[in-house]
């Protein structure tokens, strides 16, 4: 509404300004009474030529109109469905009316983001948000959460941890306050983890089990071992760190970036169903793993650094829709010159990043089309 209200502010003003010159005009074709020398006709034809550009600002406002009918009627359905749930509310209890609305907004959220799906097009400057810890760790929040939920997790090191922090928000996390701690039964390797839906996914420690650890019951709820995939340094990114099995999660769910000898040390991408943890498809990227710094996910496509040191660039893309792949040129500042963490969120369209002991946000650029990226 407020960019309808100023395009028609600026298109009133040029309507005033042609108010004259058409007052003018017309005085002047009531005078000629059909007696126009060659001179004068020309003179009106240019000055005619003046009101052309009002024909299009016309069709402008037939077009807004039509926007604002549209929008009244919006309105007129949300209206029409808040009465309803109004009148629900007492036929349902508190905790019946919270998963309703935990249901509505889920639904939400994944239309929001299907959406606004689209291929990464640039990645801004860093956002430093801490310094803390070791030169390698994680640090993620939950992409499946309510937006007042804004919780962070941070694991430090690379391998045998088993301390998880949790802080109740992203301003505690900066202040270093209000956390609790969680202490995983096994350990985990790399820095690979992502929280999805209230549950951490991580490598167990010299294996290639994936562990579901639930939160809120501090418990296992599943593992499971990930066919072939290499583990303990066999096929880890060109950092090492025992990166050999990196999770992620994006608009279209989660996902378990490996290799295995049977792909010859080529990055596979596989889409695991955050339930069971068994992989629902793969495919073979063609790209070699130890030559990856480090890769994310976006509207099921992989991204793929060519370094984890200074001057790295997002260097190769992968499209799971359409099994096809293409080589990219989106340079990144890489402020402190080692990352060993890089994972997107979709619901805040943000790279977290683990560079040599800081935690870092990347905000990105995407080129949005409607997608149904990452469906079988």
């Amino acid at each position: 509404m407020e960019v309808l209200e100023l395009r028609t502010y600026r298109d009133l003003q040029y309507v005033r300004s042609m108010e004259t010159l058409m007052r003018s005009l017309d005085a002047r074709l009531r005078a000629a009474d059909g007696s126009l020398s060659a001179k004068s006709f020309q003179e009106l034809k240019d000055r005619m030529s003046e009101l052309l550009p009002l024909s299009s600002v016309l069709e402008q406002y037939k077009a807004d109109t039509r926007t604002i009918v549209r929008l009244r009627e919006e309105v007129r359905n949300l209206s029409s469905s808040l009465a309803a749930i109004q009148e629900e509310m007492g036929a349902y209890g508190y905790e019946d009316l919270q998963r309703r609305v935990m249901a509505l907004e889920a639904r939400l959220h994944a239309c929001a983001q299907k959406l606004g799906c689209g291929k990464l097009t640039g990645v801004s400057n860093p956002i430093t948000v801490r310094a803390m810890g070791s030169r390698f760790g994680s640090w993620m929040t939950d992409t499946m959460a309510p937006s007042a939920d804004s919780r962070v997790w941070y694991m430090d090191g690379y391998y045998k941890g088993r301390r998880v922090l949790e802080f109740r928000t992203l301003g505690d996390f900066i202040k270093g306050q209000n956390f609790i701690q969680h202490l995983l039964p096994q350990p985990w390797a790399g820095t690979g983890h992502v929280v999805y839906n209230g549950s951490l996914f991580y490598n167990k420690y010299q294996s290639n089990v994936v562990v579901k650890y639930h939160f809120r019951s501090r418990s296992v709820l599943v593992q499971r071992s990930l066919p072939g995939a290499g583990y303990n340094n066999t096929f880890p990114y060109s950092w090492g760190g025992f990166s050999d099995m990196d999770f992620m999660v994006d608009e279209s769910g989660l996902w378990a970036v490996y290799t295995t000898n049977q792909n010859a040390g080529n990055i596979v991408v596989s889409r695991l169903d955050p339930h069971t943890l068994e992989v629902v498809r793969s495919w073979d990227t063609g790209y070699p793993k130890r030559s990856a710094g480090e890769a994310f996910m976006i509207c099921g496509v992989l991204y793929v650094t060519n370094s984890h040191l200074a001057g790295a660039k997002v260097y190769f893309a992968y499209f799971t829709n359409t099994s096809s792949y293409e080589y990219t040129d989106v340079p990144f500042h890489n402020q402190y010159s080692h990352i060993s963490m890089l994972d997107y969120n979709p619901r805040e369209r943000a790279l977290y990043t683990w560079n040599n002991g800081h935690q870092v946000l990347y905000n990105v650029t995407l080129f949005h089309v409607i997608s149904t990226a990452g469906d079988p």
